[in-house]
C-alpha cells in the first residue's frame, strides 16, 4: 500500500504544528506561541480509513523576508511542497486573508499540486463565522475546511478530503527497505553538519548556536553503498539544563528517534573529549538494543602525535565500557574526512545486528563453552543449562533454558555472550539474553 504525502504549509503561527500533533495523536512537533519555532520539516505517518498518510510539518512561510533563518525556513517549506502529493494550506480565521496568505496562494498555485485550504481557529459549533467565507477568494477548488487544530474538530473532514483529492496510487510502492540511521549526541557535536555533508545539500539548518536543530528530521540517501534514512536529532543537553519546554520535547524526540533507528551514530566532539553526557546519550542507544557506531567528530581540529588516536580510543572504551561492541570512527564533518567510510560501517553493524543463528549451531557453542568453563554452583547446587535458541534480531535475542535462574550469575552470562561473539561476530550490536527456568523433570 502506498502512502499519500501531505505538506502542511502557511504563515508562521497559524496552528500548523498543533494540527500536525493532533493528526499524529501525540506531540511530535514543538508547539510554542512564538512564530518560527518549527524551523525544519518534520515527518510522521498516520493511518486514516486504512490508508497511510505521511504528514510533513513545515516552518512558517514568510514570502518576503531578508531574515536568514526565515529565508531558510521558506526553502524547507518549498522542499516539502515539492515532495508532497497534497498540500494543506492553513490560514487563521481571526486574521482573515492577509497579503502573505495571497502570496503563499500564488506560490502554491504554481506548484500544480492539489491544495486544501484549512481555516483554523474556528472553535464555535454550528454556523460558520462570516470571516470563514473570505477564504474562498484565494481561488482554490473545493470548499475551505473549517477546523480547530486545538480541539481536533474538522480534522476528520480534512483527512477525508486529503484521501479524496490525492493522486491515485496506481503503482504499488515498495516497502521502505532503507537502513534507518539516528544521529545522536550533545548540542554542537556536528550532527547536522555530518548529515549535510552526506546529503551534499543544506537539508538541516546548520548554525554555531547549540540547539538549532530542535526536531528529528528524516532524510533519504541513496548511493553506491545502499539506501539509508538519516534521522538528525536535536542535541541532547543535561537534564538539569533542560529548562525550556522546547528542549524537553527535543530530548523526548531524540529518544523516539533512537527507537525508530536500526543504527545509531553516537557523535562525540573530539575537542571536548568524552563526557558524562556522552555516556548518557550512548546509553539511550545501548538500552534500546540498537547497533551503534561511535563517531568522533572534529578530528581535523586535534593536534596529533603517534599516540593520540590510541589515547582517545582508550578514553572512549573506558567511559563507554558497557558497549565494547561499538566500532569507533574518527571523522571530520567539515572536511569530509572518512565520512564515506561511515556507510561501510553502517552496513556492517546493521548486518551483524540482523544475524540469525540456527539452534543447532548455538547449542554446539554452548556445549563447548560449558565444557571449558563449568557453570557455577551455589550451596552445592550446580547451574544446568539445557539449551539456547535465538528468538529475534535487531538486537540478537537469545533465550536460555536453565534449571535455576538464580544460579545463572551475570558473570557467566557475560562469558557465554563473549563465546557467542567469538564464534559468530555480532560486532556493533548489543546482545540480549533472556533466562527461562524449567524444572529438572520438564
Amino acid at each position: 500500500m502506498g502512502k499519500t504525502v501531505v505538506a502542511i504549509v502557511g504563515r508562521p503561527n497559524v496552528g500548523k504544528s498543533t494540527l500536525f500533533n493532533k493528526l499524529a495523536g501525540e506531540r511530535i512537533s514543538i508547539v510554542e506561541d512564538t512564530p518560527g519555532v518549527t524551523r525544519d520539516r518534520i515527518y510522521f505517518d498516520t493511518v486514516w480509513n486504512g490508508k497511510t498518510i505521511t504528514v510533513i510539518d513545515t516552518g512558517g512561510i514568510e514570502p518576503k523576508t531578508d531574515d536568514m533563518i526565515l529565508e531558510k525556513m521558506r526553502t524547507q517549506a518549498q522542499i516539502a511542497i515539492e515532495t508532497s502529493d497534497v498540500i494543506v494550506f492553513m490560514c487563521d480565521v481571526h486574521a482573515g486573508v492577509t497579503a502573505d496568505d495571497r502570496d503563499i496562494a500564488t506560490l502554491l498555485m504554481r506548484s500544480g499540486k492539489p491544495v486544501i485550504v484549512a481555516v483554523n481557529k474556528i472553535d464555535t459549533v454550528g454556523a460558520l463565522p462570516l470571516e470563514y467565507y473570505e477564504f474562498y477568494e484565494l481561488g482554490f477548488d473545493g470548499d475551505p475546511i473549517p477546523l480547530s487544530s486545538v480541539h481536533g474538530t474538522g480534522t476528520g473532514d480534512l483527512l477525508d478530503k486529503i484521501l479524496e483529492i490525492a493522486p491515485p496510487d496506481d503503482a504499488p510502492t515498495e516497502e521502505d527497505d532503507s537502513i534507518k540511521v539516528a544521529v545522536i549526541g550533545k548540542p554542537n557535536a556536528g550532527k547536522s553538519s555530518l548529515v549535510n555533508k552526506i546529503l551534499g545539500e543544506e537539508r538541516m539548518i546548520v548554525s554555531s548556536v547549540a540547539g538549532t536543530t530542535r526536531d528529528a528530521i528524516d532524510s533519504l540517501v541513496l548511493n553506491e553503498y545502499g539506501k539509508y534514512t538519516f534521522i538528525d536529532t536535536a542535541g541532547l543537553r543535561r537534564q538539569s539544563k533542560v529548562l525550556e519546554r522546547i528542549e524537553k520535547f527535543s530530548v523526548l524526540r531524540a529518544k523516539s528517534a533512537v527507537e525508530r533507528a536500526d543504527v545509531c551514530l553516537i557523535m562525540i566532539d573530539a575537542e571536548q573529549g568524552i563526557t558524562e553526557q556522552d555516556e548518557k546519550i550512548a546509553g539511550l542507544s545501548h538500552e534500546a538494543g540498537k547497533a551503534a557506531i561511535i563517531v568522533v567528530n572534529k578530528w581535523d581540529l586535534i593536534d596529533k602525535d603517534n599516540s593520540t588516536t590510541k589515547k582517545f580510543t582508550d578514553d572512549v572504551r573506558s567511559a563507554l565500557s558497557y558497549m565494547p561492541y561499538a566500532p569507533i570512527l574518527f571523522v571530520s564533518a567539515k572536511t569530509g574526512q572518512r565520512v564515506q567510510k561511515l556507510f561501510e560501517h553502517i552496513n556492517y553493524v546493521n548486518d551483524q545486528a540482523s544475524l540469525r543463528i540456527s539452534t543447532g549451531m548455538l547449542n554446539d557453542v554452548l556445549a563447548d563453552a560449558t565444557s571449558r568453563v563449568q557453570p557455577p554452583t551455589d550451596k552445592g547446587k550446580r547451574l544446568k543449562i539445557y539449551y539456547i535458541t535465538q528468538t529475534s534480531v535487531k538486537p540478537p535475542e537469545f533465550v536460555i533454558f536453565v534449571n535455576d535462574a538464580e544460579l545463572f550469575h551475570f558473570s557467566y552470562q557475560r562469558y557465554l555472550e563473549n563465546c557467542l561473539r567469538e564464534t559468530f561476530g555480532f560486532n556493533g550490536t548489543p546482545i540480549k539474553m533472556i533466562v527461562r527456568q524449567r524444572g529438572d523433570n520438564d
